[in-house]
């Protein structure tokens, strides 16, 4: 069994031609935590740099995001929350995601600086053409109505590749340094369980109530869900309290439980089907929260989402990418006054 707890994103808003710099430094900083090597460190560091320049040199704003990335699969039991989790943990590898996302004007030839040494900006790498050689994983679109999204991983190489996609993002309220909002996931045979918390308010406090929520979750995550939540509700009782969904994904099926404003969508090729939960406070007032069941098809896409998360992303029959679609909810839309969090998991037919 894997437990895994998703660490802070760090968020750097291209305003000045220096927040190229301050990219890099980031992704330095989190390739470094992750346990990545120095050169895999560098990589980070150039790709982050490379598209905050596109971003200022050739739109209207926007911003990079880097985080730890987040995948699991078969092993032992991975740090708690607010520790990191490091390549010396049992996941099937360590890898940093580097998103951007900016205000348009889009670009219209795509497939011309994607080519490697095409270079829109004078930046510390050759182009977006040098962001994708250097990535284990890049994806990229662009229009001129929505403006460009990319999201690259940098990975250790010794380590095999995460088998299932998975996109999250967890952002603290603007100039806040503790968030409020949780979210964790683990891999037991033949299913997946994640938890996404958001503790009442902000700032330390609601840290705390959802640091609550997920030990109680690493504890045994792979009990019936709504016996997680009357444990929860146990442990949380000293806190300030909050609301917490989860989900447990198995071959073809789907089940949904959640109390308070966190909620989702299951998205596949017809309508979106949301995942709502039963008001109430995990914590203080406990209402009877059904257990609710779903059939997913091999492709769909299930998504949790505290408040700090509009609701306008979603988009009837159509499967995004899960790396693209944290990129697009981190940056428009977001609210910067909440904690934020977000975890988008890809369903599997032999998960």
């Amino acid at each position: 069994m894997t437990t895994i707890v998703a660490g802070l994103t760090r968020q750097i808003r291209v305003e000045h031609p220096s927040a190229g710099y301050a990219a890099a430094r980031v992704a330095r900083e989190i390739a470094h935590e992750a346990g990545l090597a120095s050169v895999l460190a560098d990589r980070a560091a150039v790709v982050a740099a490379e598209l905050a320049g596109n971003i200022d040199k050739h739109t209207r704003g926007g911003s990079v995001f880097v985080q730890q990335s987040l995948f699991g699969g078969p092993g032992g039991k991975a740090p708690g929350p607010g520790q990191s989790p490091g390549c010396h943990s049992s996941l099937t590898g360590c890898g940093v995601d580097v998103l951007a996302a900016d205000d348009g004007p889009g670009m219209a030839d795509l497939d011309h600086w994607l080519l490697d040494g095409n270079t829109t900006t004078a930046t510390m790498g050759a182009g977006l053409g040098a962001v994708k050689r250097m990535a284990a994983e890049f994806r990229i679109t662009s229009s001129p109505a929505a403006g460009t999204l990319a999201a690259a991983r940098l990975l250790d190489p010794a380590v095999p590749p995460p088998r299932r996609a998975i996109g999250h993002f967890r952002l603290p309220r603007d100039g806040e340094e503790y968030c409020g909002d949780a979210v964790a996931l683990a891999d037991v045979t033949g299913s997946r369980t994640a938890v996404v918390a958001d503790g009442l308010g902000h700032g330390p406090d609601a840290a705390e109530a959802a640091d609550a929520a997920l030990r109680v979750f690493t504890e045994n995550p792979d009990r019936p869900l709504s016996h997680q939540l009357t444990n929860m509700h146990r442990a949380l009782r000293t806190t300030r309290g909050a609301a917490v969904a989860l989900v447990r994904i198995a071959p073809r099926r789907l089940e949904f439980c959640g109390v308070g404003n966190v909620s989702g969508a299951s998205l596949g090729d017809g309508p979106s089907r949301l995942l709502l939960s039963t008001p109430g406070i995990v914590g203080f007032t406990l209402p009877s929260a059904p257990v609710r069941h779903l059939t997913l098809a091999d492709d769909d896409v299930v998504v949790l989402h505290t408040d700090g998360v509009g609701t306008g992303w979603r988009v009837p029959g159509r499967i995004p990418d899960l790396l693209l679609l944290a990129a697009d909810l981190a940056h428009r839309h977001r609210n910067a006054r909440d904690d934020a969090a977000m975890l988008a998991l890809s369903a599997d037919r032999s998960a």
